[in-house]
Parts: structure tokens; C-alpha cells; sequence
């Protein structure tokens, strides 16, 4: 099952080329499992063969990604998290993961967006907790937009990579996803490293802050 999915993916990107990416990378920023690593590096590789332009698929799929997490967005700003609770669970929202992605929210507020964009599983959900404590729809953007095309950048960039010395992988879809997730791991962990000390950061100047108006 999860090998057609791959396999349906990715000849999707070939096949539609931008309009391809714009709708996976929607679907990847909403509720739908499709794998990212699926969608910006071979559009990108495909870029270098002459079929796309490299900075066109990275707009496509920033355009898709901002789309599908602002249709996560307003559906939670509309109807609330009583029923996401509920009903989430149809649509592979558990409430842990809902948990999390509140606590991410509430913890780095719009700030946060930008990394969430970075991260796995936040990526997904961020849109539901920023529209449940209703962020500012025209900031919530810019920070998506913003976190995107970084996120979409780089997935391409290492498309054109390791692809590009690999070619062979082109040919299977679900190899190259191994070995792309295998070099992205180092991007996740230093993201994380980076919200790790953003947030050290804002925790000790808020005390200091404190400490000085308490003086």
C-alpha cells in the first residue's frame, strides 16, 4: 500500500510537474501524510535535467505548502478545538499530536511558525493550534511563507545533491527517500539545536527582564 502511495507521488511531481508540487506540498502542510522528501527533491533533480526551473518548484511548493496549512488554519479557527478533538482522529490528528502542537504554539508563538515549518510532525499540525488560539491570520502567514520556502529550499537543494550523484535513485522512489531522510537527519537535529537555544535565550532575558523591574 505505502509503495503504490510512493510510487503515485512521485510520478504525480513527474507527470504535473508544478501543479504537481503545489498540490502534494499542500496536502504534505495539511492532515496528509505525504512524505515532503517525495515531492521537492526529484522536481528539483528533474529542474537540472531542463524539464522545471529550480526557483519555479521552490515557489510551487511553498505556494502548496502555505495553501494546505492555511486550510488547516481556518478550519480549526471555525470550528474549534472541541470538535478537532473529536473528529481528528478520522483525519490522523491524534490528541497527542494535537497536544504537541499546541504546546509548541503557545510556548514560541509566532515565532515558532517559522521552525515549526522545519520540523516533523509540528510541520503537519501547526496550522490547527494557530487557528484554535487565533493568531493573526496575515502574520501566521508571512511566517509560514517564510519557514516554507526555507524548508522547500533546502529539500531541493539537496535534490539536485544527491541526486546528482546518485541518478540511479531516480528510478526508485522509495531508495531515495532512505537516503535523502539519511542526510536530512543532520538538518532536523540542528533545527532543533537552534529552537533549543532560541528558547534558553527568551527564557533567561524574560527573567532578567523580570529581575530588573523587581529591583
Amino acid at each position: 500500500m505505502l509503495h503504490d502511495l510512493v510510487q503515485f507521488w512521485f510520478h504525480l511531481v513527474r507527470d504535473w510537474d508544478y501543479l504537481g508540487v503545489f498540490l502534494l506540498m499542500a496536502l504534505e502542510s495539511s492532515i496528509v501524510p505525504v512524505p515532503s522528501e517525495v515531492v521537492m527533491p526529484p522536481a528539483a533533480y528533474w529542474a537540472t535535467q531542463g524539464h522545471m526551473d529550480f526557483w519555479l518548484v521552490v515557489l510551487a511548493g511553498t505556494a502548496g505548502s502555505w495553501f494546505g496549512s492555511a486550510i488547516s488554519y481556518w478550519c480549526a479557527l471555525w470550528i474549534g478545538r472541541p470538535l478537532v478533538v473529536r473528529f481528528g482522529k478520522y483525519v490522523l490528528i491524534t490528541p497527542h499530536k494535537l497536544e504537541l502542537a499546541e504546546r509548541w504554539a503557545a510556548g514560541n508563538g509566532l515565532k515558532g511558525v517559522f521552525f515549526a515549518r522545519l520540523l516533523p510532525v509540528v510541520r503537519h499540525l501547526i496550522g490547527v493550534p494557530a487557528g484554535i488560539v487565533r493568531m493573526p491570520p496575515v502574520s501566521y502567514s508571512v511566517m509560514t511563507i517564510l519557514g516554507s520556502a526555507t524548508w522547500c529550499a533546502v529539500l531541493a537543494w539537496f535534490g539536485q545533491a544527491v541526486l546528482g550523484e546518485q541518478p540511479h535513485l531516480i528510478d526508485d522512489p522509495e531508495a531515495m527517500v532512505h537516503a535523502l531522510k539519511a542526510k536530512s537527519t543532520t538538518i532536523a537535529v540542528g533545527v532543533i539545536v537552534l529552537v533549543v537555544l532560541y528558547v534558553i535565550v527568551v527564557r533567561v532575558t524574560g527573567k532578567r527582564g523580570d529581575e530588573t523591574e523587581a529591583a
